[in-house]
């Protein structure tokens, strides 16, 4: 198989060298097998558990069940045994069309997967797809750093993502549930997100949010709200600095002091009245930042 940039060792452990995966949307195209498959019962085949796909479109599900009852299924889907039936890694959107399509028997690669390959294995192809959003991808990878103890950098090297990539799409899920809606609806795009994750404060991001969907904003546009709003938020607080011998004060030298003893670094510490706040580690090598980042991930 050519192997597609990106993908790390640990797939090709999973998948084996003669395995595909399917990219792009699920259009048919032709494709060289390069592995046996099985003409599997369809009934036979229950759905991956582990799959991150929440949703599929009815327009292009009924689309593409059309193609497969004129053409057949040219790109087979992959299972697992489970007993005397079979579980779904990868290919439940052509699973489904099968099924609506009418057909009995759906030809299939067999894999050797355990369910921490099977979710690896079900991510690694959604998020190859144009048709996959942002918060369902964040939500594949944040449930294999809950379900199989993954660090972030571990999930890297099994995905072959960069950690920065996939910091920043876990972040998502830390936006209110609407804002997440309107990233799965396409009402705004992870752009506008992360732009509002530049807020702190959840009443002024649905706020933005609802601004950004009725002026539509651009996202240069929205990072500059942001950018305003908290330089404004940051002048009012420098104005209410308080005295030294405030409990504020006395506070944050405290959390300083502790923050330093942890990372063995220097730490700037702020918090506002408000309870919003600022954390700056300070390191001076490469050394010294992958001993930080190795303190976070234990954490």
């Amino acid at each position: 198989m050519a192997k597609k940039g990106g993908l790390g060792r640990g797939l090709e452990a999973l998948m084996g060298e003669s395995s595909t995966l399917a990219t792009g949307s699920d259009v048919q195209q032709e494709q060289p097998v390069l592995a046996p498959t099985n003409e599997i019962d369809i009934d036979l085949i229950e759905v991956n558990p582990f799959q991150p796909r929440r949703e599929f479109d009815e327009e292009s599900l009924e689309e593409l069940a059309e193609s497969i009852r004129q053409l057949g299924l040219i790109q087979p889907i992959t299972v697992r045994k489970a007993g005397d039936k079979y579980q779904l890694i990868s290919g439940e959107r052509r699973f489904r069309a099968c099924k609506r399509a009418g057909l009995l028997k759906i030809p299939a690669y067999v894999r050797d997967a355990d369910n921490e390959g099977m979710l690896i294995l079900s991510i690694v192809e959604n998020i190859q797809r144009e048709d996959l959003n942002a918060i369902d991808i964040a939500t594949g990878y944040q449930q294999l750093i809950e379900e199989f103890h993954f660090t972030q950098e571990k999930l890297s090297e099994q995905i072959g993502k960069n950690r920065s990539t996939i910091t920043n799409y876990i972040r998502l899920l830390k936006l209110p549930p609407e804002i997440q809606m309107g990233i799965k609806q396409n009402k705004i795009t992870m752009g506008h997100a992360r732009a509002l994750l530049g807020l702190e404060n959840e009443e002024e991001q649905l706020k933005l949010y609802h601004r950004i969907i009725k002026e539509d904003l651009s996202v240069r546009k929205v990072e500059e709200i942001v950018r305003k709003w908290n330089q404004k938020e940051q002048d009012n607080e420098t104005r209410e600095q308080p005295a030294e011998n405030d409990p504020l004060i006395q506070e944050m030298n405290e959390v300083k002091n502790r923050l330093q003893n942890i990372f063995g670094e220097t730490v700037d510490f702020y918090k506002s009245r408000k309870g919003s706040g600022k954390i700056t580690i300070t390191f001076k090598s490469d050394i010294e930042l992958n001993h930080i980042l190795s303190i976070l991930e234990q954490k």
